[in-house]
């Protein structure tokens, strides 16, 4: 009898434990919010909502085929990214608070999540994601443009073209219409490659990166290859990013003296790119600086590439006159501007692909503004197309581990503190999972001590929870912004690889079910 009630005893001191540990959890309180003296009326807050009911009910969807298409793509652009770039809108443009801001691409009337996992990881690539949202079909990590019958690093899956899986910009090209790649990244990197290329190692980017893993580039044809040898590539009307390195030999200087090629097979692919059009009796243009794509205005030019850079193009906010890389707003104007111009209508792939490379440094002062640079990019499209016979779609491959964290006052600077620890040192309001941005404790123990560092700094890495050279990506669920033509069947949980098929049914391209074809 005595050991039972010492045992329900114990049990019961157990529960009280784990009780009185959950209460205890601070109340959190504001000390100097800062935020519109209006919003504490519940007026304020019931006309809001209302207007926006009225709004919502007043929408109806656009139920035609679609001329045109753009996918736009925030790399690594994650809900918590969206949330904290919106946030930094706001504080930029003046507003107290700053969280009722809006980006442009956030007021588009459809809204969907894209599940990202890919055939074999839980968490997303960008290589076989672009496989899903741009081919319709799930593949390996790693992988871009095959199925899963390619193993990673396999030459002999690459080149059967049974294992091959074909791009939305591919089946453009088959219905006539005019197709277009744009992206602030190499242009042979893994998101714009997943429009074109097919090949079992995403870093196959040029004949000596595939020679170094051990297959032949003989028979294993490299990214920059398959752009200008191989359909749909080399029919591209409008080619922008950076990476010339990867399409020069080793012997050629760059022309921004950006180094020296990379290429060891002896082939000038932006020779043979320009000879190609020659032969074709086309117009074309190849430009290499942001100036001369300010100047450029010939828009009825059949092909158009330009590469800006030797490799990726710079952050924005690290932006020299000496660098003159354009933004991705000015890429966009120029890239539409051409695409009008093609009477059957386009298909355009644009990439923010430098939010991706700021997280990966924990540098979420850089990835946010690359963030606003895409929603920059957004509205200058908004101004050059007509929503009645265009689709646009905004979402992201994949996620990163960002995180906003404690009670932090409105109008609380999001790149500021966000609280501290029951050790009464600070933490950062935005944090990491994973990354270089990881703070080493001090010699006794203690954790680092951050409120002394300077958090201005643009290229500032932010805390990280674990210890890693580059920050790993997230593995949630993707936001899908829509607006146009049969943007109303973006409304719900989807696999990342239903996007082009929706698009391709919009457009009436490809060979799966199309408007045109349940139309009476």
């Amino acid at each position: 009898m005595w050991t039972q009630k010492v045992l329900s005893l114990t049990v019961l001191c157990l529960t009280l434990s784990q009780c009185l540990a959950i209460e205890e959890h601070p109340i959190p309180q504001t000390i100097s919010a800062n935020y519109p003296p209006e919003e504490d009326t519940k007026t304020f807050w019931k006309e809001e909502a209302q207007n926006r009911l009225f709004d919502e009910l007043l929408l109806t969807p656009i139920n035609k085929q679609a001329k045109n298409v753009i996918i736009f793509l925030g790399d690594g652009m994650g809900v918590s990214t969206l949330t904290a770039a919106r946030i930094l809108k706001g504080q930029q443009e003046g507003m107290v608070g700053g969280e009722q801001a809006i980006l442009s691409f956030e007021e588009f009337p459809n809204v969907a999540l894209s599940r990202t996992y890919c055939l074999d990881s839980t968490v997303a690539d960008s290589a076989c994601s672009a496989t899903a949202y741009l081919g319709g079909v799930k593949g390996p990590l790693s992988t871009i443009g095959v199925t899963g019958a390619v193993k990673y690093k396999q030459c002999d899956g690459q080149i059967d073209p049974n294992n091959h899986v074909s791009s939305i910009l591919d089946w453009a090209q088959k219905a006539g219409k005019a197709t277009g790649v744009v992206t602030t990244n190499r242009i042979t990197d893994a998101s714009p490659a997943g429009a074109y290329a097919h090949v079992a190692c995403r870093s196959w980017e040029n004949d000596f990166d595939v020679a170094n893993d051990g297959a032949d580039p003989d028979f294993c044809d490299d990214i920059a290859e398959q752009l200008v040898r191989k359909e749909p590539g080399k029919n591209f009307n409008v080619i922008m990013g950076g990476g010339r390195r990867q399409f020069m030999g080793v012997d050629f200087e760059d022309v921004e003296g950006e180094g020296y090629g990379y290429r060891t097979d002896g082939a000038d692919l932006i020779g043979e790119w320009m000879d190609d059009k020659e032969l074709r009796g086309s117009e074309y243009q190849y430009l290499t600086s942001g100036q001369s794509l300010r100047d450029f205005t010939d828009y009825s030019t059949e092909f158009f590439m330009g590469l800006f850079s030797s490799t990726h193009m710079e952050y924005n906010l690290e932006q020299t006159p000496e660098m003159d890389d354009p933004t991705l707003m000015e890429m966009t104007n120029k890239a539409l501007q051409i695409l009008k111009t093609k009477e059957n209508g386009f298909v355009v792939f644009i990439e923010a692909g430098l939010i991706d490379h700021g997280h990966h440094g924990n540098k979420a002062r850089q990835a946010l503004d690359e963030t606003l640079q895409l929603d920059a990019a957004v509205t200058a499209a908004l101004e050059l197309v007509d929503l009645d016979e265009t689709l646009i779609i905004v979402t992201a491959d994949h996620s990163h581990a960002l995180t906003i964290n404690g009670y932090p006052d409105r109008g609380n600077d999001i790149f500021g503190l966000g609280g501290h620890g029951h050790d009464g040192l600070y933490y950062s309001t935005l944090m990491y999972g994973t990354g270089p941005g990881y703070k080493e404790p001090d010699e006794n123990g203690t954790r680092y001590d951050i409120s002394e560092d300077d958090m201005a700094y643009e290229a500032y890495r932010f805390m990280a929870a674990a210890p890693e050279t580059s920050s790993n990506h997230a593995g949630e669920d993707v936001t899908i912004y829509a607006a146009g033509p049969q943007s109303h069947l973006f409304r719900g949980l989807y696999q990342q690889n239903y996007i082009p098929h929706v698009l391709a049914y919009a457009a009436c391209i490809g060979d799966g079910l199309k408007y045109c074809d349940i139309q009476p």
